[in-house]
């Protein structure tokens, strides 16, 4: 179930930071779902360097999201894509 859980986790965080990211991320859900777990993960380490707790609640959902928008700028600088506008 907890597998189940991080997907969804994963697609929910996925689609906050790019709507929040300007910027057209061109993408599928399951591209998504990857970004959203990956970017929980980073989140999770950006807050155990700040000495915080972010597992679960509104806190985790918070430095996730800043992972996942970390993990959309260093996707966009890897694939070389260039924002217009």
């Amino acid at each position: 179930m907890s597998f189940i859980y991080k997907i969804i986790l994963g697609l929910i965080v996925g689609v906050i930071a790019r709507a929040i990211k300007p910027g057209a991320d061109a993408m599928g859900w399951i591209l998504t779902i990857v970004l959203g777990i990956i970017g929980a993960l980073v989140g999770g380490f950006l807050a155990g360097m700040l000495g915080m707790n972010a597992n679960g609640g509104f806190t985790g959902l918070i430095f996730s999201v800043i992972g996942a928008i970390i993990v959309l700028f260093v996707y966009e600088l890897a694939t070389g894509k260039r924002r217009i506008g």
